[in-house]
């Protein structure tokens, strides 16, 4: 008989959120960010347009980094309000040999500092909690915002990269 230990689940603190694993009850928020308006330009359409398809999405594709790799994406908490704003967090992806960085926030918290704070701490959750030395991430050439906050948290831009089965080119971005 092999137990299977399932790891403490990780909580980040900053001041004004907190960063927590995503479960099956967080499939409304989802629901509502993975068809908002900057999800569908810049990360595209996952075809979640009910409950069951978010549940399903967070269930098949979040939920399972966290035994598995350690990390994942997590929920934004505001700590004022307990409400879910976005997501940040790693993800180890087949075509990269190094984690990488991402994060989507609802659009009524974009340009109030939420994804600068969540991203700032993930990173350092990464190389100090972690002991992750190299850490990627990759955005649309058109994704402005995003580009400027990678270059806040310490990333810089190595080049392009195509991900699999998508013919858009990239950027690629490394912390080392």
């Amino acid at each position: 008989l092999v137990v299977q230990q399932k790891h403490p689940p990780t909580m980040i603190q900053t001041p004004r959120l907190t960063l927590r694993e995503l479960t099956p009850d967080d499939a409304p928020f989802m629901l509502e960010l993975l068809n908002s308006p900057g999800w569908l330009t810049y990360i595209g359409d996952r075809n979640v347009h009910n409950l069951v398809d978010a549940r399903q999405y967070l269930e098949e594709r979040n939920i399972p980094s966290y035994e598995k790799n350690g990390f994942g994406f997590y929920a934004v908490v505001h700590t004022e309000d307990e409400v879910v704003i976005g997501t940040c967090g790693l993800a180890q992806r087949d075509f990269l040999d190094d984690p990488d960085i991402g994060f989507a926030f609802l659009p009524q918290y974009a340009g109030q500092g939420y994804a600068l704070e969540a991203a700032q701490a993930v990173m350092n959750f990464a190389q100090e909690d972690l002991g992750l030395t190299r850490i990627l991430a990759f955005t649309l050439p058109s994704n402005e915002p995003s580009i400027r906050l990678l270059e806040k948290i310490g990333l810089h831009n190595i080049g392009t990269i195509n991900i699999p089965d998508d013919p858009e080119e990239l950027l690629l971005f490394e912390n080392s």
